[in-house]
């Protein structure tokens, strides 16, 4: 029997998800399934409505290569397993002769502990010994919470805390859950044979297509111990979020309460000498850090060297000690043991990171009004990284809306450790790259608009002439904005503003659940809904609800944040443009994602409004403006205020 084209199982799969091919689509298949046969790689750009995720299953299905599928949101992890990968094998089944099997996969946290759910999570001092599950009625929140908790256990078959409706706080399930390391292990757990955790990576060995998350590819590829099975093909989806991601995981951090938690765990199992000298270390941390000022640090202060390197030494002992001793007298010693192990060895570790030094390395102070200091130390970029884990050993493909910065891929390119398109040398993966455009016809469904006539914006300070701008378009839009702020501080003083001046209600992020705003936004038209980062990138609303996105200003990196600043420094000390590598490329990528949040669907109209006229005027403008979608652009301010008024009252006639 001959193979069926890649036409033909795209087709079938199409029509089994009641859709319609599209020729970006099939353009995207076509790629994915080249770079697969060439075991190359490929940058993939797939607008709003190109059907992506069919783009890329069905070449990847038909290869019969095992493939893990990354993505950065669990509402898109939820699609692939629960929507399109059944659907898609269904439909594929008959033409492919065999049945793919899938399966999600994510870190160990995400999964519900038998062990901690039927032995009790290890108690710190502070939380006392009441046992929240005995309480016979609970009242609190979190006793209530854990009674749900196991009442679930008995009946859930994946104990994936995603999947328990309605959730649970965090805290209440950092009750029944671990993390990596302070894991007993299958083979010392007397729930080893029915966990979780173990039962979902089984089920992703056998698995012909693995969904997981950024957050575990990049401890896949960073901490050097599998958790991943191996696999031929991986495809990174919403990959314009996944150095981020990455870095973060790449990120460790010390706080005064960590190491006093550390401290208190170890306490119940070392001796007494032993604990005292590490008490004594985290006593001088906590002197140093009540001091600390928010930012940089390119050389480490004396005072917090000292500091560090008692905690580090004090650390090393612990653990060691940690190693040796038993104690019968503590109940359940092993969890207890194991839990005290991971607090202290990061510890260790994170002050040995800092002490030791990396060029590579960027160590700054955080301060938070209620919680205090923090120390952070992350990794200068994650290209060198990237480049000899994620791609030496199969074939990537990386898709998104937004990957083509400034008209081409080379500064995404940059970041994941790829030279320049087409640029081969002996380190440097093959790669192409490849837009396959939008169905959406951007330049008769949208305008771009940039306020050119307002004063430059400030670092700080009310914008008088902003408000009055913003509070006329919404005027005209008779309501239907999204706006996209810069800050929380700047959402807040426009959503006060405002609400004296118009009539729309006015949403604003923080006063309620992110679905919760989203959803009484969709459902009413004459509203508005002012929020920040989460905003930019996660709003899915078509139709006349969202006919008018509002960006108050070029969305920059704050000059004080100090990863963004040492990076910008590193591209100009190699001789590069550090502003367009960094502060630039990072506006663009925000700037297309808010921008992505007008045109959802076939029937939208609208205008995205840019209320900084550095888009019109500055040099870096156009680079910006090319890596927005193509709308029909303007700076006629009377001219989108009837354009405003003409899409409103077209909605109101078709009763909308």
């Amino acid at each position: 029997m001959t193979k069926p084209s890649l036409p033909d199982l795209l087709h079938a799969a199409v029509t089994a998800v009641g859709g319609t091919e599209r020729p970006g689509q099939v353009a995207m298949a076509e790629a994915v399934g080249e770079a697969i046969d060439e075991q190359s790689h490929r940058l993939i750009q797939a607008g709003t409505g190109t059907g992506k995720s069919l783009g890329y299953l069905v070449p990847a299905l038909a290869h019969g290569e095992r493939v893990v599928v990354a993505t950065a949101t669990l509402a898109l992890q939820r699609q692939l397993v629960e929507r399109d990968l059944p659907r898609t094998v269904d439909a594929l089944h008959p033409l492919l002769r065999r049945r793919p099997e899938f399966a999600m996969l994510k870190g160990r946290s995400n999964y519900l502990c038998l062990h901690r759910l039927h032995e009790g999570a290890p108690q710190d001092e502070e939380d006392g010994l009441f046992d929240q599950f005995e309480a016979a009625a609970p009242t609190s929140k979190l006793g209530k919470d854990l009674l749900r908790l196991r009442d679930w256990a008995d009946e859930t078959e994946t104990g994936d805390r995603d999947d328990m409706t309605p959730g649970v706080s965090d805290k209440a399930w950092s009750q029944v859950s671990v993390s990596s390391r302070e894991c007993l292990g299958a083979s010392k757990c007397a729930y080893g044979a029915e966990c979780f955790a173990e039962a979902a990576r089984e089920r992703a060995k056998l698995a012909d297509v693995v969904v997981t998350n950024h957050a575990l590819l990049a401890i896949d590829a960073i901490e050097g111990a599998p958790v991943l099975p191996q696999h031929e093909v991986l495809i990174v989806d919403e990959a314009h979020e996944l150095v981020g991601r990455v870095t973060g995981v790449a990120t460790g951090e010390l706080t005064p309460g960590q190491v006093n938690r550390a401290v208190k765990r170890a306490a119940k199992l070392v001796d007494e000498k032993v604990a005292d000298s590490l008490q004594t270390a985290s006593e001088g941390f906590e002197r140093v850090m009540e001091l600390a000022l928010p930012g940089r640090l390119e050389e480490i202060p004396e005072d917090l060297g000292y500091a560090l390197a008692a905690l580090r030494d004090a650390a090393r002992t612990v653990v060691s000690a940690l190693g040796t001793t038993r104690d019968k007298s503590v109940q359940d010693e092993d969890a207890v043991r194991k839990q005290a192990l991971a607090s202290v060895e990061n510890v260790h570790d994170v002050a040995e990171r800092i002490l030791v030094g990396s060029e590579w390395d960027v160590v700054w102070y955080e301060r938070h009004d209620r919680f205090g200091a923090t120390l952070r130390v992350a990794p200068m970029s994650v290209s060198g990284l990237l480049r000899e884990k994620l791609f030496s050993e199969r074939s990537v493909v990386l898709t998104s809306a937004t990957l083509k910065l400034g008209g081409d891929f080379n500064g995404v390119g940059a970041s994941l450790g790829l030279g320049p398109e087409g640029v081969e040398g002996e380190d440097l993966p093959e790669w192409k790259g490849l837009d396959v455009g939008s169905p959406f016809e951007y330049r008769k469904q949208g305008i771009l608009y940039v306020a050119k006539h307002l004063a430059t914006p400030g670092r700080e300070g009310t914008r008088g002439d902003m408000m009055d701008e913003l509070a006329e378009l919404i005027g005209a839009a008779g309501g239907r904005t999204l706006g996209l702020f810069s800050s929380m501080r700047a959402a807040q003083a426009a959503a006060d503003e405002l609400r004296t001046r118009l009539d729309n209600p006015i949403l604003l992020q923080g006063e309620e659940t992110l679905g919760e705003l989203i959803k009484t936004f969709a459902g009413d038209p004459r509203t508005c809904l002012f929020g920040t980062l989460s905003l930019w990138q996660g709003v899915d609303v078509p139709g006349p609800s969202c006919q008018l996105v509002v960006m108050d200003r070029i969305p920059f990196p704050r000059p004080d944040d100090p990863l963004m600043s040492a990076r910008q420094k590193s591209v100009e000390e190699a001789g590069g443009n550090g502003f367009m590598a960094v502060a630039a490329t990072h506006a663009a990528l925000l700037m297309a994602q808010g921008a992505g949040r007008l045109v959802r669907a076939s029937g939208d109209r609208g205008v995205v409004a840019v209320l900084d006229p550095r888009l019109a005027t500055a040099r870096y403008g156009g680079f910006l403006r090319s890596s927005l979608p193509d709308f029909w652009y303007t700076t006629d301010h009377n001219q989108v205020r009837k354009s405003l008024a003409a899409i409103d009252a077209a909605a109101q006639a078709d009763g909308k």
